[in-house]
């Protein structure tokens, strides 16, 4: 495992920010990490990356407990903080330059410097003061400088904010790539860029994890029907009951003519509504299965 969290409490004073956090996430594995604002992600990832302590419990990122070996566990990760704090009077490619000395690598500064300006997206702009960047391009900066070291394990906090649409696509393209080699850990508000890119999610709300599952099972955390099917009819059923379908458990109108029919049932309900419309002489002008979706499950487990 590369990260490895055990039972971690961090408190500020009298306040707890984390409740006995336990998880474990795997080299190639990148991991959504999400919940509502001072729920704790940000806390939780100060601590795997050795900003601050924890108050209890333990982490071990690639072997090495972070308390113990703090350097060195600094020199196997990528961090980009939600702040992202920067020297704006330094130009692009100089700071980069600055940061790949830092950490010593054994490939050049220069050469490093490069690949990752050539990676992110940033050669337009290299030659620029950082003060004078757009926030998008200032946050290809953050990501770059987390990336110039090559680290094993990569920690993302909200990292495509302030980026238009096209940027967004084209960062989370790169953290899938670099996802493929390295641990990723990402924390954002944006539930599609989750489901986009993540192998897993973690969901976590004052200061306890409250789901931790593969993308593919986070849904089966949802209470609700096993179908929910959006049908328009070319006109009202009238006094037909709808709920008179095998499996219905509750119907609701929604506009004209259009209704949202709910249903405990794994079969698929779309024949016995075709069914319906046939035999009460109605005409189906569109029926959609809607799917769960993130949200959904977040609303449902945070919202307490």
């Amino acid at each position: 495992m590369s990260i490895v969290v055990q039972g971690v409490s961090k408190y500020y004073g009298y306040q707890k920010a984390l409740d006995q956090i336990s998880f474990e996430v795997k080299t190639g594995e990148i991991v959504g990490f999400i919940g509502p604002n001072g729920a704790g992600k940000s806390t939780m990832m100060k601590i795997i990356t050795g900003f601050i302590p924890a108050s209890s419990g333990k982490v071990i990122v690639n072997g090495l407990a972070v308390e113990a070996d703090n350097l060195e566990v600094k020199k196997q990760i990528g961090y980009l903080p939600e702040n992202n704090p920067l020297y704006p009077e330094m130009y692009v490619r100089e700071y980069l330059g600055f940061v790949a000395s830092i950490y010593k690598s054994a490939i050049s500064s220069k050469n490093q410097t490069d690949n990752i300006i050539e990676l992110t997206g940033l050669a337009p702009e290299q030659n620029k003061k950082i003060g004078s960047l757009s926030k998008g391009y200032r946050q290809r900066v953050g990501l770059a400088q987390a990336l110039i070291h090559n680290p094993a394990v990569l920690i993302l906090d909200e990292a495509t904010t302030g980026l238009d649409p096209n940027q967004i696509v084209e960062i989370r393209n790169l953290i899938q790539e670099v996802g493929k080699k390295k641990t990723v850990m990402l924390s954002t508000h944006i539930m599609q860029e989750v489901e986009a890119i993540c192998d897993r999610v973690i969901i976590i709300d004052k200061g306890i994890i409250v789901a931790d599952e593969e993308k593919s099972n986070i849904y089966s955390k949802l209470k609700r029907p096993r179908q929910v099917i959006q049908v328009e009819f070319d006109k009202e059923p009238g006094d037909l009951s709808l709920t008179d379908i095998p499996n219905v458990s509750n119907i609701k109108k929604i506009r004209k003519n259009t209704w949202l029919i709910e249903a405990e049932t794994d079969e698929d309900l779309r024949p016995s509504l075709f069914n319906f419309a046939v035999k009460n002489n109605l005409m189906v002008l569109s029926m959609n299965k809607l799917e769960s979706n993130l949200e959904e499950v977040f609303r449902q487990l945070t919202k307490g």
